[in-house]
């Protein structure tokens, strides 16, 4: 029976592991520090705690660390990388450098249930939720761990269906007592699944992007089935119900498809939903797939697309794209082939 894992509990589970075991109360805080300040690998390098502490703990618990099992570097510098979750299936996380920053992309999710049509993970299907602990190895265990400024819940999976291990993952990149993150540093993506998304800003002060993709409704469902159950009018309004300060960053991604929703009509609805909301919006490249009948927008279009929306007030940035080369830019991330490699190996 495989051991439970430390690394991912926060400071009150381990609170409770201490005090079912009778250690002093203080020994949680110690384990602490040693999982997430000096990431030690092993539970006998946590060399204030007793010997006997140290047994008794390695009788059923495990650091729970895995390393990265492959990587791919593309020409522009970004890296994919692909991990092994417990229950022998794959997830991947993009490492993003740039001139002033350092991101890495992390998945929530092996696979993912919301269906969007232009999204290799949603064709993925959905295998499981993360563990807190599994969202992290993705941080601590890349080869620039100590070089990331930036953190963005943007890979496989949508981070609001599974809102209980994301929020505790968050609680200890952000806590004193853990890796002592800014929010600030930290952007949460979702496609708008709404209970999750209250209980997300009330309950962290990292950025939320807001996946949108088209301001109109029947098209929108066409492309995001999450639509039919939380229109974007509904995200929206419930985003105009907070207040969330002059430093927390609220942004609308919205890929452009061609002759799809890339038109003047397109910019004017938008301009007109956002209103009111202190946001900006990221207008992405689309990226082609096997099966869907979208193709991405020209650049001189989204040119055009960006100017509409700049005069009537509302920041928009085109984003770069990084990491088409390796499959590891927005939409493309996928282990699918693995998941299929790995069950044929058992039989």
């Amino acid at each position: 029976m495989e051991k439970e894992a430390l690394f991912g509990k926060t400071l009150e589970e381990l609170k409770t592991v201490v005090k079912e075991h009778g250690f002093p109360a203080f020994t949680a805080k110690q384990i602490a520090d040693w999982l997430y300040k000096k990431k030690v690998s092993t539970i006998d390098d946590m060399l204030n705690l007793s010997k006997k502490n140290r047994e008794i703990l390695n009788e059923k618990y495990q650091i729970g660390l895995s390393p990265f099992d492959n990587v791919q570097e593309s020409v522009d510098g970004t890296k994919k990388y692909l991990f092994q979750t417990s229950t022998r299936q794959f997830i991947e996380a993009a490492y993003i450098p740039s001139e002033n920053r350092k991101t890495l992309c992390v998945s929530s999710q092996v696979g993912c249930k919301m269906g969007c049509l232009f999204c290799m993970t949603g064709k993925q299907g959905f295998q499981k939720n993360l563990s807190a602990g599994e969202i992290l190895n993705q941080m601590v265990s890349i080869s620039e761990c100590d070089e990331l400024t930036n953190l963005v819940y943007m890979g496989m999976g949508e981070p609001m269906d599974n809102i209980i291990e994301v929020l505790k993952s968050l609680e200890i990149i952000t806590s004193e007592w853990g890796f002592a993150w800014s929010p600030r540093r930290i952007n949460v993506s979702t496609i708008g699944v709404v209970p999750a998304m209250r209980r997300f800003i009330e309950e962290s002060e990292c950025h939320l992007a807001i996946s949108m993709h088209s301001p109109f409704n029947d098209q929108r469902k066409e492309l995001m089935p999450i639509e039919n159950v939380y229109p974007i009018e509904a995200v929206i309004e419930t985003l105009k119900e907070y207040d969330f300060g002059r430093q927390r960053r609220i942004s609308f991604e919205y890929i452009m498809f061609e002759g799809v929703n890339d038109t003047k009509e397109h910019a004017n609805e938008l301009v007109r939903l956002v209103d009111g909301l202190k946001s900006r919006v990221n207008l992405i490249k689309f990226h082609p797939i096997p099966d869907t009948p979208l193709t991405g927008s020209q650049h001189n279009t989204m040119e055009a697309f960006k100017n509409i929306l700049e005069k009537k007030g509302v920041i928009t940035t085109i984003r770069k794209s990084r990491g088409e080369d390796i499959y590891a830019a927005c939409g493309l991330l996928s282990t699918k082939k693995l998941l299929k490699e790995d069950l044929e190996k058992d039989f």
